[in-house]
């Protein structure tokens, strides 16, 4: 989907010439405007990809202050016949130049040119995340089956049924919100995706814990022995898991495959550290939920980067200077808790060999 369509709704006339001067300067591939209802004037914009953050991030400072007015953004698979850009030249402009195309030039002046990026628009991102960070009845049944179908897979040591565990897992959407979140400097969104995520978790871990009580868990099952035992690899698996998940959302590509990738990471050991911790087997339960939180800290580092990398950033200043301290603060705390999580992993299977030792 190379292209999208824009949708501007604007409440009087009197600003429809000052939006087709931005327009223009925008070398968008084609536009037209239709009365609606009352003063009300639609203008629909087909414009590449790469540009719809950038000319979206303009019209926002510089009319969303107004009544009535708003913008929808519409993925557009084909356009035909081939959209032509619209060419810049003042001669066809009409009229002279104004007061509000000195206004056009000093906003286009100041865009910041790495809003011009090869990904979709963070509005695009936010809506796609967003709805995907929510607790609803449907989140919380997915939360279940998953957990029940995992911990079957686990103690069978049935890779088949673990592997359909992660693909109705829902983590993607609420970790990748949290990071984008972040990056945004969105307290609200930030509050609902943790909330969502580990209300999720928690529920996992009293599920297989339960399970574990009621049926027998064998150590030396391989699915178990081997998320019991902690290990540094898991933790290039976790950065691949987020860095997939971020760009997953930012690309536009399907995130079904790729939320199995996060669920593998953490779905798994959380599962396998219930059942332990649910039979009894504590020291075991521990190994399981140090691999898991490290996962867990892994994935959501790697989704700040991520995004961080892709350029995504908000607009106003209040919102800026409120990203850049959350965002620091995030780095800090999940690099800090990468580190002491490494320390006791390392701390782990050393006094864990000794104990195996003697």
């Amino acid at each position: 989907m190379a292209y999208r369509l824009i949708i501007i709704v604007i409440p009087e006339y009197g600003i429809l010439k000052e939006i087709k001067n931005i327009l223009k300067r925008y070398d968008v591939l084609n536009y037209w405007d239709v009365q609606s209802s009352g003063e009300q004037i639609v203008i629909n914009v087909i414009i590449r990809r790469e540009k719809t953050e950038s000319l979206i991030n303009l019209l926002q400072k510089r009319f969303s202050d107004l009544e009535g007015f708003r913008i929808s953004l519409v993925p557009v698979e084909a356009s035909l016949p081939v959209p032509e850009p619209i060419e810049k030249a003042v001669s066809k402009q009409e009229g002279p130049p104004d007061e509000s195309d000195s206004t056009i030039e000093e906003l286009t002046d100041r865009l910041d040119p790495r809003e011009l990026v090869d990904r979709l628009s963070r509005h695009e991102i936010y809506s796609n995340i967003s709805d995907l960070a929510r607790l609803s009845k449907v989140y919380m049944l997915m939360v279940i089956l998953s957990s029940i179908v995992a911990t079957i897979g686990v103690l069978n040591s049935n890779v088949a049924v673990i592997i359909g565990a992660m693909v109705i897992a829902p983590f993607l959407g609420p970790n990748m919100a949290l990071s984008l979140a972040t990056i945004l400097g969105d307290t609200k969104l930030a509050v609902e995706s943790i909330k969502t995520n580990y209300f999720g978790l928690f529920l996992v871990f009293i599920l297989s814990s339960v399970l574990g009580l009621i049926f027998t868990v064998n150590p030396s099952v391989p699915e178990i022995a081997l998320r019991a035992k902690t290990n540094l690899g898991s933790i290039t698996l976790a950065f691949a898991s987020g860095i997939a998940g971020a760009l997953a959302f930012t690309a536009g590509f399907s995130t079904t495959l790729i939320g199995v990738m996060v669920a593998v990471a953490l779905l798994p050991p959380l599962v396998t550290c219930g059942l332990l911790f649910g039979s009894g087997q504590f020291s075991l339960a521990l190994g399981a939920f140090l691999l898991f939180f490290i996962n867990l800290v892994c994935v959501n580092l790697a989704g700040i980067i991520t995004f961080k990398a892709q350029k995504i950033r908000p607009i106003y200043p209040e919102r800026i200077n409120r990203a850049k301290k959350m965002t620091n603060i995030a780095l800090l705390l999940w690099t800090s808790l990468l580190s002491i999580f490494v320390v006791l992993i390392l701390i782990y299977r050393g006094i864990f060999g000794v104990l195996l030792l003697g």
